[in-house]
């Protein structure tokens, strides 16, 4: 599956005629000052995939002495999300265009985060792609190496009741995570657009809070430590004539 290469936003600075678009720029041409400044402070609030921007453009209004950042993958809400942060004058806020998994294992801090949200993620619900899932066995370290150790929190909410529970088994069965469904809304209300339509309809939204245990030995799932320590036996190999790439 190919994605479009890695895009940021930073505040607003000077664009040429007033553009918002002008502000961008590629992830190689800013990576060294964007380390930076990601690496200077431990308490951001980290949104993965945040769509239209609802929660984390709200939230960075807000709270303007709190650093935001969020990541998307879809170009146009990425960019309406621009759109908005730059009417709003958010200098607090960086946005960056690009998959999650991918910016989490080559660019992010580990432990950078007071708090990691992730709203009504794609489910991926056929079993080839559960490996596409942010909090998959075979993914959720990558996920929870971002939280700061001793205070950092995951938020997790999504209206696909079969990806909900294996969340849930997900980080039950985590040695370093502690997990606890939410019973209710969130105190400030709906978060995402998506959520606000759900509830209108009564559906069923399954959300959970989770923090890290402190002191625990390994952040590494279970699951996710066998899938990368045991090798595929000769009968799970596929012949080499019917190969082909993913």
């Amino acid at each position: 599956m190919s994605t479009p290469p890695p895009v940021v936003w930073r505040g607003p600075g000077a664009p040429a005629a007033g553009s918002a678009e002008a502000e961008l720029r590629g992830l190689e041409a800013c990576r060294s000052e964007l380390l930076a400044t990601l690496r200077s402070r431990s308490d951001w609030e980290v949104e993965l995939g945040f769509g239209k921007g609802r929660y984390l453009l709200g939230s960075a209004s807000a709270m303007p002495g709190r650093p935001f950042l969020g990541v998307e993958i879809v170009s146009k809400y990425f960019r309406l999300a621009v759109r908005r942060a730059a009417a709003r004058r958010l200098d607090n806020l960086i946005l960056l265009r690009g998959e999650a998994l991918y910016l989490i294992s080559t660019l992010l801090p580990a432990a950078m985060a007071r708090t990691v949200h992730i709203y009504f993620p794609d489910p991926w619900p056929k079993s080839r792609h559960h490996r596409r899932r942010l909090l998959d066995p075979r993914t959720v370290d990558l996920v929870l190496s971002l939280l700061e150790p001793s205070s950092g929190r995951l938020c997790f909410a999504t209206d696909h009741v079969e990806y909900g529970e294996a969340v849930v088994e997900t980080l039950g069965r985590h040695p370093a995570v502690e997990v606890e469904r939410r019973v209710g809304g969130w105190p400030e209300g709906s978060r995402t657009n998506y959520e606000a339509k759900f509830e209108e309809r009564g559906r069923h939204i399954l959300r959970l809070v989770a923090e890290l245990r402190p002191g625990a030995a390994s952040l590494l799932h279970p699951a996710g430590r066998e899938a990368i320590l045991v090798a595929p036996s000769a009968a799970d190999q596929p012949d080499s004539a019917s190969r082909t790439s993913s």
